[in-house]
């Protein structure tokens, strides 16, 4: 493999993660105010 080659698939692989950290963050927030409000209707 050309070094060209593998500074891509890193690039892909990165912006790949970066992606996959956006959304699973996005939707732990998520649960978090979900849960959030059903204590405080519970309460």
């Amino acid at each position: 493999m050309a070094k060209e080659e593998i500074k891509k698939l890193i690039e892909d692989s990165k912006k790949s993660l970066e992606q996959d950290h956006k959304k699973s963050s996005q939707s732990i927030k998520d649960e978090l105010q979900s849960f959030k409000r059903k204590t405080l209707d519970q309460i």
